[in-house]
């Protein structure tokens, strides 16, 4: 039960912390920290076990610890959960920048406090569904539970311009995640035609027989719904504007561990359920990363506006993690990989490092920036 643990922790933490919200405006920012404290201490205790058992690899093919159980069996959905390498990565990597969320909103956030951490501490409970979900309908159940509370906390505590951002995410999540949800109901469906058994299970539906050109509409569909989350150039545009107006929580999140959620989608079930559609189309996903790379730094040398140059940098940096993954070879994924972590770390930190200059200044106008060594040097 360690795996329904995870996330169940972090969704009942929420509502306790909402719930306490009424009487006292420190209790969720407590309760919050201790839910996040003890996420962490178990996720580095399934890496070190990991580690234990199976060395330094990323993923040796096996999976370390699973948990399945039978949901809806009639639609062919199962309550399927399982970890290898590359999950438990992520999981501490949720532990842990949610614990700096937690930590850079304790000042900043004034106005309704408890239902500001309901909402972070269910998105980091979907985040850790969708790093361990091998049910396709679940995966998808914690992909929605990820994005809803990150409309509240950008639409509710984000800057002036907050409505016209949260409304530019949620048409762009919304409608690539349709097309996901279109592109799991046809593998569903094909399966279910091929075998006489309908399932949602990723290890069954794994090699499923489908005609190459149905096969590539199956992987474009995932690769939509991946690839506006990660962002992927020319669906990124949403990206800049929601980090401008997110609170300092919310982009940390947002750049360190929703985009990682759309990378985590293309090596988890892109790839490995559609090897051969994926290959073919491997060449256009790396000319859109080179555009991305290049496009979003030349952007990013434009900006005034602090926050937004971290985010155009994000979608550069993501252009990297696109062409590692397309490349098809196993250094170019573990350089992703290692991109995909260090990124996490230091653009979650930029933003907090900004969000800190924004509370002491009131801008992010780098033309009214000038001069901080003086006045700050060890924040430089």
């Amino acid at each position: 039960m360690t795996l329904t643990f995870l996330f169940a922790w972090l969704l009942f933490g929420g509502l306790v912390a909402w719930l306490s919200g009424r009487w006292s405006k420190n209790a969720p920012r407590w309760i919050s920290l201790i839910v996040m404290i003890v996420h962490l201490i178990v996720t580095v205790k399934l890496w070190i076990a990991y580690l234990a058992q199976t060395g330094l690899g990323l993923n040796t093919g096996q999976w370390f610890m699973s948990e399945k159980a039978a949901w809806i069996p009639q639609w062919g959905i199962s309550y399927f959960l399982a970890i290898d390498g590359l999950s438990i990565l992520l999981l501490v990597l949720t532990s842990f920048l949610g614990l700096l969320a937690v930590a850079c909103s304790w000042k900043g956030i004034q106005e309704k406090v408890g239902f500001f951490h309901f909402n972070l501490l269910w998105i980091l409970a979907g985040i850790t569904g969708v790093f361990m979900a091998l049910d396709l309908f679940l995966f998808y159940f914690f992909w929605e539970i990820m994005l809803i509370p990150l409309y509240f906390l950008i639409g509710i505590w984000g800057h002036s311009n907050r409505i016209y951002a949260t409304l530019k995410f949620f048409i762009f999540t919304q409608a690539s995640g349709l097309f996901m949800l279109i592109s799991i109901l046809g593998l569903f469906f094909i399966h279910g035609h091929n075998t006489g058994q309908y399932t949602f299970n990723y290890l069954e539906l794994i090699g499923t027989s489908v005609s190459p050109k149905i096969a590539f509409w199956l992987m474009l569909g995932f690769f939509l719904g991946f690839g506006v989350k990660l962002p992927v150039v020319p669906f990124h545009t949403w990206l800049p504007d929601a980090h401008t107006e997110a609170p300092t929580a919310g982009s940390v999140v947002l750049a360190g561990l929703v985009l990682k959620a759309g990378a985590y989608g293309f090596i988890r079930f892109l790839m490995p359920l559609f090897p051969q559609a994926g290959k073919e189309f491997a060449l256009v996903a790396m000319i859109l990363g080179i555009i991305g790379i290049i496009y979003a730094a030349v952007v990013a040398f434009a900006q005034t506006d602090l926050k937004r140059l971290v985010a155009y940098t994000s979608v550069s940096h993501m252009g990297f993690v696109l062409l590692g993954i397309f490349a098809w070879n196993q250094l170019a994924l573990q350089g992703a990989m290692m991109i995909i972590i260090s990124h996490a770390l230091s653009t979650g930190a930029l933003f907090i490092l900004v969000g800190d200059l924004y509370d002491r200044l009131h801008t992010r106008d780098m033309d009214k920036l000038g001069g901080l060594w003086d006045v700050v040097p060890r924040f430089g």
